[in-house]
């Protein structure tokens, strides 16, 4: 009788067993490269936290290896899709970040180019903007960028920017 009518319906092959924890090791590897603000919204067993606290720290590439290696043996044990979710979560919400600072940028270049009618657009676009404000600042950073003096005025107009696009 050959070997594969021997198996029981429930075993998994060593291969399949490989690739799972492999796949824990990454899930933990992201958990490793996130920020500890990220890392504390999810709800993880404290000695998986000591674990990640523990891999942060690590320098050596094959302490780093053993240490992820434990944490993918210490999440067998948990349930994963909250913490799937909450990493999808954590990466949608980093994109965002990034699309909206990348947006400021481009009205920041905007402005400066083009003075009072891309006021007047980014306006219509923004309700909320106080007009007389964003005139100002852009004017400094016109004037900064004309003279070649850094005084900050593009590093404000931008944060106001990037506070408003919020």
């Amino acid at each position: 009788m050959p070997q594969s009518e021997n198996k029981l319906p429930d075993e998994t092959s060593r291969s399949a067993l490989k690739r799972k924890m492999t796949a824990l090791q990454k899930i933990g590897e992201t958990l490793v490269d996130m920020s500890q603000s990220q890392l504390d919204k999810i709800q993880l067993p404290d000695a998986l936290i000591q674990a990640i606290t523990l891999a942060r720290n690590l320098k050596s590439w094959g302490g780093k290896r053993r240490q992820l290696q434990f944490i993918g043996k210490l999440m067998r044990t948990i349930e994963l899709e909250p913490i799937q979710a909450a990493i999808k979560n954590a990466k949608l919400t980093n994109m965002q970040v990034t699309a909206q600072f990348h947006q400021a940028e481009e009205w920041r270049e905007r402005l400066i180019n083009e003075g009072d009618d891309a006021v007047q657009a980014f306006v219509s676009l923004y309700a909320d903007t106080d007009r007389q404000k964003l005139r100002q600042l852009t004017r400094q950073a016109q004037h900064n960028r004309k003279s070649g003096k850094n005084t900050g005025a593009e590093k404000m107009l931008f944060n106001y920017l990037r506070d408003i696009i919020r």
